[in-house]
């Protein structure tokens, strides 16, 4: 895309993103339900940190994630997103751009740390994620910096950031500045449970035509339309949106635009060690896609590609070289 500084430039949840190995019995012990994500105060974030095993940990956060595949992948990425002036915050500003990633925004002065997410992984590849949102949930209007949006051919947002109201403005704000300068703007509905609390305004949103391109998994695209059909599901959402692009796990993913409508199958992974960061990278490796100019199915292929490398080992970040795995598959 011409006359723009960054491909994609995403606005969502900034957490250090604490991985573990765990086995069942630790996960009954403290009495979570194995695949479940909740949300936890600072305290039981202390005090569960405290219990876990030997942990990895990196910048996380949805949207986080995908610029990192972006990056990856070869691509001009930047990020927006909250987090305190402390230790975790410096892990979180050191470890994404050390990735390629800008990453200009300022740390809050204010007493609310920064967000962390401890994520126990079971023998099956199953995460169980404690989430604690923090400073994250704290980014104001303020920090947009317009001249950046305006700067980057795709604005990519994080549904998981709509739950606050401050971050919410803070989207809308960017979603105007990048509209107004003829930009595209990417949603990710992110989890069944966002659309439950904001299946009005998610929709709202839609309809309003603010939505260029439009990612969900096949549950959260039933839960958005209200219907139990996945074809009826398909055929109501797509008819809003210019580009629907929904993931189906091991069925693969499929994308449409207008008439245009592209099916991939899920690139064959040797063992699926964690799942975490799989629709992420899968978004990554289609707005990369898209950023170079190509198809609907070889984006699709490209996300399917970063999907599948990231499942295959612990973490939600690529340890692959994908410019090359899609270079092999893709030319």
């Amino acid at each position: 895309m011409t006359d723009t500084r960054l491909d994609v430039l995403a606005i969502g949840n900034a957490i250090v993103d604490v991985i573990a190995a765990a086995d069942d019995a630790f996960l009954e012990a403290e009495g979570l339900a194995r695949g479940s994500m909740r949300l936890i105060d600072a305290d039981e974030a202390t005090r569960l940190y405290g219990r876990m095993g030997q942990g990895r940990e990196t910048s996380g956060g949805s949207a986080a994630n995908t610029v990192a595949g972006i990056a990856a992948l070869g691509g001009r990425a930047g990020f927006i997103g909250q987090v305190a002036g402390d230790q975790l915050g410096e892990i979180f500003r050191h470890d994404i751009t050390g990735l390629g990633v800008e990453f200009t925004t300022p740390a809050s002065a204010g007493a609310v740390p920064t967000a962390r997410c401890l994520i126990l992984v079971t023998p099956d590849a199953q995460r169980t994620m404690n989430t604690f949102l923090g400073a994250s949930q704290h980014l104001p209007a303020a920090a947009i910096d317009a001249k950046q949006i305006e700067s980057a051919a795709i604005l990519y947002l994080e549904g998981y950031l709509w739950d606050p109201e401050e971050p919410r403005w803070a989207m809308i704000k960017a979603i105007d500045i990048a509209r107004n300068a003829g930009r595209k703007v990417a949603f990710t509905l992110s989890d069944s449970f966002c659309i439950a609390r904001h299946r009005d305004g998610f929709n709202q949103l839609i309809d309003s035509g603010k939505i260029d391109i439009l990612f969900a998994n096949e549950e959260e695209l039933k839960a958005l339309a209200g219907e139990e059909d996945f074809g009826a599901a398909m055929a109501a959402t797509s008819r809003r949106v210019e580009t629907l692009v929904v993931t189906r796990s091991e069925k693969g993913a499929v994308a449409l635009r207008g008439k245009e409508r592209v099916s991939v199958p899920a690139e064959p992974v040797a063992q699926v060690v964690d799942t975490t960061g799989a629709g992420d990278l899968f978004a990554a490796g289609f707005l990369a896609g898209q950023a170079q100019g190509r198809s609907l199915e070889q984006s699709l292929r490209m996300g399917a590609i970063a999907a599948a490398e990231v499942i295959s080992h612990y973490g939600a970040r690529p340890e692959a070289d994908l410019k090359a795995l899609v270079a092999e598959a893709l030319g």
